[in-house]
């Protein structure tokens, strides 16, 4: 009788969970609006005066206009753009830095574990927020002290887990063989251990995703992130002022995007854990 892969059986039970699609269709439509934002072809002229100052919500304009009569609508979509390369750069720096110390920790053991995990532990145990605002008054304001902030404080779960996962795969029979034919450390660790705990990567990579765009929400919000272009976190902080005048619009638009795209993230997760956690096949 054929056996499944783990990655065969994962889709398969992912593909049939319907929140998890709907969720995966969400995440894909951001994505894509994102890349056409980049590339010039959405929102190039949210810089623009459309409309009289801080028109409501109309079949003309979605989300209606600001202060300045620029569209509510574009803003959204830049902002959208922001948050997507947000999660994605932060994602890719983190990341390996997480696999390659947990992994290095876990394997190794001894004063490589030690300092590893005393340097996660130092990191974990400052304020999240307070190390982000630190690095970026360090770096100053803009996108790149974002991406730099976030990629350097985001990898401490998943080094922790990395760290725990290879500590027992390293004891296994296969990593023994592997060693008994000849095969180094690096050949173990990084040929025949890691491509086993790399459904842990990816569902951590997606719960990574959403935390980097609410943190950088935050950050802008602050006025320590994004300057001189629209994000979903500039936008909240303009909106402060304009709720007083009655005009919601803004602050529902941006928020509605920001709520959306989290959301996804989270049951997206969800649903990931659970179809690639090995314990749970043939369930």
């Amino acid at each position: 009788m054929k056996t499944n892969s783990l990655w065969v059986d994962a889709f398969r039970r992912l593909s049939r969970d319907k929140t998890a699609m709907m969720s995966l269709v969400i995440v894909i439509i951001f994505s894509v609006v994102a890349i056409l934002s980049w590339m010039g072809i959405l929102s190039a002229g949210w810089s623009q005066e459309v409309g009289g100052s801080n028109m409501p919500p109309s079949a003309e304009f979605i989300f209606g206009t600001d202060l300045f009569g620029r569209s509510v609508f574009d803003k959204v979509i830049h902002g959208t753009q922001i948050a997507m390369s947000v999660g994605l750069v932060t994602s890719l720096i983190a990341i390996p830095i997480g696999v390659v110390l947990g992994a290095l920790a876990g394997y190794f053991g001894g004063w490589v574990d030690d300092l590893i995990t005393w340097f996660y532990t130092t990191f974990s145990s400052i304020p999240n927020i307070m190390l982000l605002i630190s690095i970026t008054m360090i770096l100053g304001k803009g996108i790149f002290a974002v991406y730099v902030a976030l990629g350097a404080t985001g990898w401490g779960s998943l080094c922790r887990l990395i760290r725990g996962e290879v500590m027992k795969h390293k004891e296994r029979e296969y990593v023994q063989a592997a060693g008994a034919i000849g095969g180094g450390h690096m050949r173990k660790l990084f040929i025949h251990i890691l491509p086993n705990v790399t459904h842990l990567v990816i569902i951590n990579a997606s719960l990574q995703f959403q935390t980097a765009i609410k943190s950088e929400v935050i950050l802008s919000y602050l006025g320590l992130g994004v300057q001189g272009e629209p994000s979903w976190g500039t936008m909240i902080d303009d909106a402060k002022l304009e709720l007083a005048r009655g005009v919601w619009w803004q602050l529902a638009a941006s928020t509605l995007a920001m709520f959306l795209i989290v959301l996804a993230f989270n049951l997206l997760g969800d649903a990931l854990r659970d179809a690639l956690d090995p314990k749970l096949k043939g369930k």
